[in-house]
């Protein structure tokens, strides 16, 4: 029996020059209608202080769901300062009508200590809990694969969310590049709440020198198993949404990016077929 197709959504580091509006047209034109919208693209929602209602109501008029904002950064460093910030981007995603929270870890070589991280990922997932809750949301928790990152491993977060009884509130994200990075072989479907898609395929670039500048499409030249980790999530159990989230510039300035996005789609969804 053939693998289901995913049902894909398109991160706005996609389409970065875009505005929100059209964002949403293109992942429409695209007969998509969930995207992941972020809080680091400069002159866009929401850095240009575009408002969530604002936002919600750009979405509702598109037939556009939210599935999350990405991201909260370095939240497995607890702060007063994370504490606030947490607080108010919780508040801007309820408000624009978002289910989710992406949460990325400390990645500049800080906090990776054995014991340190783990404690200081438990202590933030118990501070982390109640604003979530009081906002209605998922927390979707992205191990990075790079070697300077203090969260790499997915079982290591699904450890500690399920240690602290918080598997209701807190997801994982699997990012094919940073399982690829990573190494890591284990899959998680079941704890796993979003899956981000990225290929890498120049063949000039070691392992241990990918960079997020390199993620592009995925095509036939992928170096990253994209199909093989898909396959593989999928036929154990996995529902969620697939959203592209390439960085290259080569994609983000791409005339022709629709087209290469429907390709893409078209691609992965012919081999899962022929699974």
């Amino acid at each position: 029996m053939p693998l289901r197709r995913p049902t894909f959504a398109i991160n706005h580091i996609t389409a970065p020059d875009q505005n929100i509006e059209a964002f949403f047209a293109l992942t429409r034109s695209l007969d998509l209608n969930h995207v992941e919208i972020r809080n680091d693209i400069d002159g866009q929602a929401i850095l240009d202080g575009t408002s969530p209602e604002s936002i919600r109501s750009a979405s509702q008029a598109a037939g556009i769901e939210i599935l999350s904002i990405n991201a909260l950064q370095r939240f497995n460093e607890w702060t007063p300062e994370r504490a606030d910030e947490a607080e108010s981007l919780a508040d801007y995603a309820e408000r624009c009508g978002a289910r989710a929270l992406v949460l990325v870890p400390v990645n500049d070589g800080s906090g990776r200590a054995n014991g340190e991280r783990q404690g200081n990922l438990r202590n933030s997932l118990r501070e982390l809990a109640p604003i979530l809750s009081a906002h209605g949301l998922t927390g979707l928790v992205e191990p990075l694969g790079f070697e300077v990152c203090s969260l790499r491993s997915k079982k290591e977060a699904v450890e500690a969310i399920n240690a602290l009884n918080l598997s209701d509130r807190f997801k994982l994200v699997h990012d094919t590049f940073h399982h690829f990075l990573a190494g890591e072989r284990d899959f998680f479907p079941t704890q796993t709440g979003l899956v981000h898609i990225s290929g890498v395929t120049d063949s000039t670039i070691g392992i241990s020198a990918m960079l997020d500048a390199h993620r592009v499409l995925v095509d036939e030249a992928d170096r990253l198993g994209n199909l093989a980790q898909l396959s593989s999530l999928l036929a154990s159990g996995y529902r969620g949404t697939v959203s592209f989230e390439p960085f290259s510039t080569s994609v983000q300035t791409d005339p022709d990016l629709r087209a290469k996005l429907a390709a893409s789609i078209d691609f992965i969804n012919r081999h899962l077929a022929a699974e």
